[in-house]
C-alpha cells in the first residue's frame, strides 16, 4: 500500500511539473488569456492568410476551431466547457443565443468599420440594432440546374420542381427548414409558417414530389451535382457558386415565389476571456481589403459594400449571388420558432424522408 501511495504522489508531482513547464512555455511565447483569441467558425470559412495577418498586426495568437452545424455550435457553447471569444452562428441561432443569454453586447464604438456594412443587412429581426452580432457572410437558398440533363428546361419557380418530366432528377439538401420552406413557398406560404393546416399541406405537397427526388443528401450534394449525377439540386448559394466553378453546365436561380435569405454573423460568447481581442478581430474582418480577400477565398456573398467594390466586376455584378433590393425584399430570414415548433418541422421532414424510402 505504501508503494502505491508513493507511486500516486510521484505521478502527481510529475503532472504538476509538466503543467508548470507548459505554463512557463506559454508565458515565454507571450500567450495568455489577453493575447490569445479562440475562434469558433464553420469549416473552410475564412482565408487562412487573414488569420496570419491578424496575428502579426495585433500580436494576438489565434486558436481556430470549426463546427459543422449551428446545433453543434450551440451545444458546445451552452455546455461552457470550452471558452470561445468569437463565434459565427446563423441568424436563427443568434436569436436563440440572445434569448438564452449566451452572448455579450458588442461595443460598436470599437468596431468603426461597421460603417462598411450595407444597411440592408443591419437591424434585422434576429438581432435588432445589431446589439449582439455583426454581419459576416450572407446568401440564399435556391435551385442549381443542369439544362443538359433536364431537356433544356430553365426552372424559375419552386413549382417547376414538381414537373413529372424531372423524375429522379432532384437532389435535396438534408435540412428540415430548407425542404419544408421550399414546399411552403411553392404554396404561397411563409417559410416561418406555424399554422398546422398549412404545415400539413406542405408535407403533403412534398409527398407528391417524391418521384422526382433522387436523394436527400448532405455535403456530398456538391460533388454529385458537379459530376452530373442529377440535373437539379436545392442548395445554398455559396455551395452553388462552388459547384458551378466545377461544371460550366450548371446555373443557379432564386425562385420567383421567394426563398430564404440567410446571414452568418460574428458574435462574442458570454464565456469570452478576450473581449477586447474579439472586437479587434471583428473590426479587422470588416476592413474592406480583408473582407474582399475573404469573399474571394470563401466564395460567399459579402455584406460589406466597400469590399464589394474591390471584387472583380463579374463577381459583384452577378445577380444570382448579389441580387438587388427588389429581389431580397421578397426573401425571408428563418425565425427562431422555438424548440417545440422546430421539433415539429423536423418530424414532418422525417415523415417525408421515410416516405421517400
Amino acid at each position: 500500500m505504501k508503494k502505491l501511495i508513493q507511486l500516486f504522489v510521484a505521478i502527481f508531482l510529475i503532472s504538476g511539473i509538466i503543467l508548470f513547464a507548459l505554463n512557463r512555455l506559454n508565458a515565454t511565447q507571450g500567450y495568455s488569456g489577453k493575447n490569445v483569441l479562440n475562434i469558433y467558425n464553420w469549416g473552410d470559412y475564412i482565408d487562412p492568410e487573414l488569420i496570419d495577418q491578424f496575428e502579426k498586426e495585433s500580436g494576438i495568437k489565434v486558436v481556430y476551431q470549426t463546427f459543422d452545424s449551428n446545433e453543434a455550435m450551440l451545444t458546445k457553447i451552452e455546455q461552457g466547457g470550452t471558452t470561445y471569444d468569437v463565434a459565427v452562428p446563423s441568424d436563427y441561432a443568434i436569436a436563440k443565443m440572445i434569448e438564452e443569454d449566451l452572448v455579450v453586447p458588442i461595443d460598436q464604438e470599437k468596431v468603426p468599420n461597421l460603417k462598411n456594412i450595407d444597411s440592408r443587412f443591419l437591424d434585422l429581426s434576429f438581432d435588432p440594432g445589431n446589439r449582439y452580432s455583426i454581419p459576416y457572410f450572407w446568401g440564399t437558398v435556391g435551385i442549381v440546374y443542369n439544362q443538359k440533363l433536364i431537356g433544356g428546361k430553365k426552372p424559375t419557380s419552386w413549382k417547376d420542381l414538381w414537373d413529372p418530366a424531372l423524375k429522379n432528377q432532384i437532389l435535396l439538401a438534408d435540412g428540415a427548414r430548407e425542404v419544408m420552406g421550399m414546399s411552403l413557398n411553392s404554396l404561397g406560404y411563409s417559410l416561418n409558417e406555424t399554422d398546422e393546416t398549412k404545415l400539413q399541406a406542405a408535407k403533403a405537397n412534398l409527398m407528391k414530389l417524391t418521384p422526382n427526388v433522387k436523394a436527400i443528401v448532405g455535403d456530398e450534394i456538391k460533388l454529385l451535382l458537379a459530376n452530373e449525377e442529377a440535373g437539379i439540386g436545392v442548395v445554398w448559394s455559396g455551395d452553388a457558386n462552388e459547384i458551378m466553378s466545377e461544371n460550366e453546365n450548371l446555373n443557379y436561380v432564386i425562385p420567383k415565389e421567394g426563398s430564404n435569405v440567410w446571414f452568418d454573423n460574428i458574435v462574442i460568447p458570454k464565456t469570452a476571456k478576450n473581449i477586447d481581442g474579439a472586437h479587434q478581430f471583428i473590426n479587422f474582418m470588416l476592413e474592406p481589403k480583408n473582407a474582399a480577400k475573404n469573399a474571394d477565398y470563401v466564395g460567399y456573398s459579402t455584406p460589406n459594400t466597400a469590399a464589394l467594390k474591390l471584387l472583380d466586376r463579374e463577381v459583384r455584378e452577378d445577380e444570382r449571388f448579389y441580387p438587388d433590393k427588389e429581389v431580397t425584399d421578397t426573401l425571408e430570414v428563418y425565425e427562431n420558432l422555438g424548440k417545440e415548433m422546430l421539433a415539429h418541422y423536423n418530424e414532418l421532414f422525417l415523415e417525408f424522408k421515410m416516405h421517400k424510402k
